[in-house]
């Protein structure tokens, strides 16, 4: 009994918060001052006190919290292990123990917040298991209650929640009850957990509705069929590496000889990525009429939007800090908002963006802020303390940039979202829904599954080119190559790099101011490692490397 403790202990080190909401879903009257007996008597009860803390927790407040918007976390090991964006050490500021000079590195090993990552992913696996067991109960009580909605959603929850974790930690528990014993804590091959994920995302999907979630309303913020078809085709598309089971042999298997039943019908893996691709289309889903409405203040209109974590600075308490920690102190202070001049992009992205050149992407200056500064709206100059102007030197970014010319200046900052004036606490807490999933990534999905099946051509092409038009790009031919780089031009500072760069293999590869260390040519530091209190726990060996 004392080891199961231990595991229950592990997997709830950070707590349920209680994160207050004016939608009536998201509302959280805390479970802990309802009597059990009154706390789920009613759809609407489980929907509140089973559901409700769950969806909250997608975003969050703290460290390690939430899929994105805090620091430490998901979103963190995704980003800043890649070519797309660096913290670099700003000679006092940002050195904080290494980590993120290890982060960068792919010192895994090195990097303190992994395991709060994982403690975060599974104690909210805990909770869908605790919801639905609530489900279940209240079933069994109430026979003429139909809770296949809620039981769907709960599902397509921990579907996803073990999703980020597979994908980040290739080995995964697959536990199912609110208290876990020992051996249902031991941990799955990857493959297992690959196909338990597709299994239990296919098994809810017609339970769900094709309500659109980023709209505000009574599906504002939850899992709707389209949330679950879009994770259906990410992890489809990545079905290479999932299915690989020795990760540091540099062999994986075919996707195209892994078959798959789809509403009846056998696919290959791309195919069914494709057919998943195309129901959102079929639904209505498109892309927005500009780039910059998808992370506009108000954006939850956004045709091409399908799951956001909500926002607002009144009614959740969910924060942004990816401008709070890019914008240099001036930058952020003339918004009359705060910052801490940290992460920026790496030279690859701003050479991605054809930054300096005629072939400079339209997107860039959606995406960066670079070169001299002015404020939005009025063009005014930010300056520095001594008058003179800001400027944001994209190419001098080292990974220690200490005594430099450039501590404080070097790189191109993050833009993207549009700066909300009326924030609060510094600019974290804001309006603009922070987006997850939307309609871009779907056709760039599917362009590329079409590529893998070896179906190039004019529809392939036709699927980037949407894509590329809406930003006044010209058209270009559909090559893997071409739609990986796409890929870093829409989707910058999303959250997808690091899984983008592992499925086309070059992850591990050296790229400025990071080497290929030995531990990346023996190829373990595509996962990362799993903490030891949870091995301790369960009894299982640690990933491969570590």
């Amino acid at each position: 009994m004392k080891q199961i403790a231990t595991i229950y202990h592990i997997l709830l080190m950070a707590s349920l918060l209680a994160l207050g909401s004016c939608n009536q879903f998201l509302e959280d009257e805390p479970t802990d001052r309802i009597p059990a007996d009154e706390a789920y008597n009613t759809l609407s009860d489980l929907q509140l006190n089973a559901l409700g803390p769950i969806y909250r927790n997608i975003g969050g407040s703290g460290d390690s919290q939430g899929l994105q918007g805090t620091a430490r976390g998901v979103w963190d090991l995704n980003t800043f292990s890649t070519d797309e964006a660096i913290i670099p050490t700003r000679g006092a500021d940002w050195y904080d123990g290494g980590i993120w000079q290890n982060l960068f590195l792919h010192r895994f090993g090195n990097v303190d917040f992994t395991g709060d990552t994982w403690n975060y992913l599974f104690k909210e696996v805990l909770a869908c298991n605790r919801a639905l067991e609530r489900i279940n109960a209240f079933a069994s009580s109430h026979a003429g209650e139909d809770v296949r909605h809620l039981r769907a959603e709960a599902r397509s929850l921990r579907a996803m929640f073990l999703f980020y974790a597979m994908d980040l930690y290739g080995r995964v528990p697959l536990f199912t009850a609110s208290s876990p014993t020992v051996q249902e804590m031991k941990l799955q091959d990857r493959s297992v957990a690959f196909r338990h994920i597709v299994s239990e995302l296919q098994a809810a999907e017609y339970d769900l509705l094709n309500e659109r979630s980023p709209r505000h309303g009574e599906y504002y913020g939850r899992m709707t069929r389209p949330v679950v078809q879009f994770l259906l085709a990410k992890v489809l598309l990545n079905a290479e590496v999932y299915a690989d089971d020795d990760w540091t042999d540099d062999f994986r298997p075919d996707g195209s000889a892994m078959m798959w039943t789809v509403d009846g019908e056998q696919m290959n893996t791309w195919q069914a990525v494709e057919y998943y691709c195309t129901k959102l289309q079929d639904v209505g889903y498109a892309l927005a009429e500009e780039f910059g409405d998808n992370f506009s203040i108000n954006n939850e209109e956004s045709p091409e939007l399908i799951f956001t974590i909500p926002m607002d600075i009144y009614d959740y308490a969910n924060r942004f800090t990816q401008q709070f920690r890019s914008l240099h102190y001036n930058h952020a202070a003339a918004l009359g908002l705060n910052a801490e001049n940290g992460p920026c992009a790496t030279i690859e992205a701003m050479r991605t963006f054809g930054y300096g050149t005629d072939g400079q992407d339209f997107r860039l200056f959606q995406t960066y802020y670079t070169d001299e500064v002015y404020l939005e709206n009025t063009f005014t100059p930010v300056t520095l303390d001594d008058g003179s102007p800001l400027v944001y030197y994209p190419m001098e970014v080292r990974l220690d940039l200490s005594n430099s010319l450039y501590e404080t200046t070097a790189g191109a900052r993050m833009h993207k979202y549009e700066i909300d004036l009326a924030a609060m606490s510094d600019g974290q807490l804001r309006r603009n829904d922070i987006v997850l999933f939307r309609y871009a990534d779907v056709l760039l999905m599917r362009c590329e599954a079409m590529l893998r099946d070896g179906r190039a051509g004019a529809l392939a092409d036709e699927l980037l080119n949407q894509v590329r038009r809406r930003v006044s790009m010209d058209d270009r031919t559909a090559t893997l190559e071409s739609v990986l780089e796409e890929r870093m031009l829409e989707l910058a500072w999303e959250g997808w790099r690091r899984n983008d760069l592992i499925r086309y293999g070059r992850f591990t590869l050296a790229y400025t101011d990071r080497p290929q260390l030995d531990a990346d040519v023996k190829g373990y530091t595509i996962v990362f490692p799993i903490p030891g209190e949870t091995l301790t726990a369960c009894g299982c060996a640690q990933n491969p490397g570590y």
